[in-house]
């Protein structure tokens, strides 16, 4: 399973690399953004995303023990959106143990250990 996300974020992560660059190569950013807005539905679809990034955020905030780690993961998402989020969970999955369950991604890193400890004593 760890394998399975690996892969399933590292593709996101490339994809959304891609269609970005390709994008930003055919059209500037800031003039497509003010054509867009008059748009309902790229609007809508913008708020969409946007609270899908915080709801994503709020995970990240729980999981992140300092405050500067916090905000920068907050600009990072609000700024590239669905490529910090991968690479947040690419690095979060490097940094759970093999040994580990695989739900210990979700929680705070100081308490991988309980979970580690749990579950050899189950």
């Amino acid at each position: 399973m760890r394998l399975l996300l690996t892969v399933i974020f590292s593709m996101i992560l490339l994809g959304m690399l891609w269609v970005t660059v390709v994008a930003s190569l055919e059209r500037n950013i800031f003039k497509a953004g003010s054509e867009l807005m008059s748009d309902a539905w790229f609007r809508a679809t913008l708020v969409d995303a946007y609270f899908g990034f915080i709801t994503f955020y709020v995970w990240v905030a729980y999981r992140e023990r300092r405050w500067a780690g916090r905000i920068l993961w907050l600009i990072a998402i609000l700024l590239l959106g669905n490529i910090a989020m991968a690479v947040y969970v690419l690095l979060q999955l490097g940094r759970v143990r093999a040994e580990w369950p695989l739900y210990s991604i979700l929680l705070r890193p100081e308490h991988y250990t309980q979970v580690a400890l749990a579950s050899q004593d189950a």
